[in-house]
């Protein structure tokens, strides 16, 4: 059974009154060139003029019919009469979908295209300064504070769904590969290596406010025999060369700094790719899922939550939305920020669209022409004359005045001919 089109729009209204318009002024053409040309009939023989004026009115006439027949004759069969090679797009709609859905699946959905629009589309810096509008975030925070009363209502049934859920993941996501690939992305961001930079400075300030502790260290460490102003003096060396070291780490070329970021990303290769170091991440991930501390402090977790939900629904509405708002815009503010890790949310994207889309275009091709071949012929005649009738109607015109003219010049140059 033909499924019906979806409800027409005010877009439909508005093009639905533009073609009646149209449709209007061209017959209203067609009815004055048929008016003129009786008109000149009726006119006395001593009018040359009207010899040509006849003329131009006739050759109208006959561009008028003409185009109206070619126009009609796409969408049903003029005058209702069973002319072949008439209404084409209603007996035709299974090719035509096929042809739609190969044109999309061929020219949309291939690898290239898809790769490159969504270069264009910069998706991640999109999602940044959507996220990063506090109006937008808490639009967003709603939505998601909305589900709280849910949860409180179904704690229980939810809770073991969530948690089966969760589990068949873990159990199903190799946990070194993973780990290697969250500690990558952190790795390679700019926030890490600030972090380390950050880390070095509170290392110093931390030893420099310490350094009575290093000279009572030294002192309790010392030879008795040793003065007490030799034990400062050292530890006082002490102290400078360790704060001075802290600070030469702040330098991203220090040798301490090259030999951190080739340990670090040495482990995260081992994590990637070692077999022993992958087989080693499984077994401690199945030890974790299945220890009996590990499941009974997760249910104790949810259960609490699960009395608070209960005790002020609206007021943990009210926190969820409060504390989404402000992740969803730090979040945002971050990505915006750090263009490397937008970059990266990038060739994500890009890398899961081609797996994802491209291998199946043949098969949203054929669901497009699925769909098309399911609609109703009439609905599909009067949604496609709504798109384009309008433009149509103005062939209609052009052939009116284009073949008035034509006719003009014509009798024209066979009455200087004769």
């Amino acid at each position: 059974m033909a499924r019906p089109l979806p409800r027409p729009g005010e877009a439909d209204g508005r093009r639905r009154r533009d073609l009646a318009r149209m449709r209007l002024l061209a017959t209203g053409l067609l009815v004055l060139m048929s008016l003129v040309f009786v008109a000149t009939r009726l006119a006395p023989p001593r009018w040359l003029w009207t010899q040509y004026l006849a003329a131009f009115a006739e050759a109208g006439m006959v561009g008028a019919l003409a185009d109206w027949f070619a126009v009609t004759a796409l969408f049903r069969r003029p005058l209702g009469l069973p002319i072949p090679h008439t209404a084409i797009i209603p007996r035709n709609k299974a090719r035509i979908g096929a042809a739609l859905g190969d044109f999309i699946a061929g020219n949309f959905l291939t690898p290239r295209v898809l790769d490159q629009r969504l270069r264009e589309l910069d998706p991640a810096g999109r999602a940044a300064a959507w996220l990063a509008d506090p109006a937008t975030a808490r639009a967003l925070a709603e939505q998601i504070a909305g589900f709280v009363p849910e949860i409180a209502r179904s704690g229980e049934e939810l809770g073991a769904f969530v948690g089966d859920v969760a589990r068949r993941i873990a159990a199903a996501v190799p946990a070194a590969p993973m780990a290697a690939r969250i500690l990558g992305l952190i790795w390679g961001g700019a926030a890490a290596q600030r972090l380390l930079d950050r880390g070095t400075v509170l290392l110093g300030e931390y030893l420099r406010e310490r350094r009575e502790v290093v000279r009572e260290k030294v002192s309790q460490n010392s030879w008795r025999w040793l003065p007490k102003w030799v034990d400062r003096i050292l530890a006082d060396k002490i102290t400078a060369g360790l704060v001075r070291a802290v600070e030469e780490m702040a330098d991203p070329d220090h040798p301490w700094r090259i030999e951190l970021k080739a340990a670090v990303e040495a482990f995260i290769h081992r994590l990637a790719t070692d077999p022993e170091t992958i087989a080693r991440g499984e077994a401690l991930k199945t030890r974790f899922l299945h220890d009996p501390a590990f499941l009974a402090h997760v249910r104790g977790v949810w259960l609490e939550l699960e009395a608070r939900l209960n005790a002020d629904p609206q007021g943990a509405a009210r926190l969820t939305r409060d504390a989404v708002e402000r992740a969803l815009v730090a979040i945002g503010r971050w990505l915006m920020a750090d263009a490397l890790a937008r970059e990266r949310l990038n060739g994500f994207a890009r890398v899961a669209v081609r797996r994802t889309i491209a291998p199946r275009r043949e098969a949203i091709g054929a669901f497009v022409a699925e769909v098309v071949a399911g609609w109703d012929a009439a609905a599909v005649v009067e949604k496609l004359e709504l798109q384009v009738g309008k433009d149509l109607q103005y062939i209609r015109i052009n052939g009116t005045l284009v073949g008035g003219l034509a006719g003009l010049i014509i009798f024209t140059l066979a009455r200087l001919l004769s």
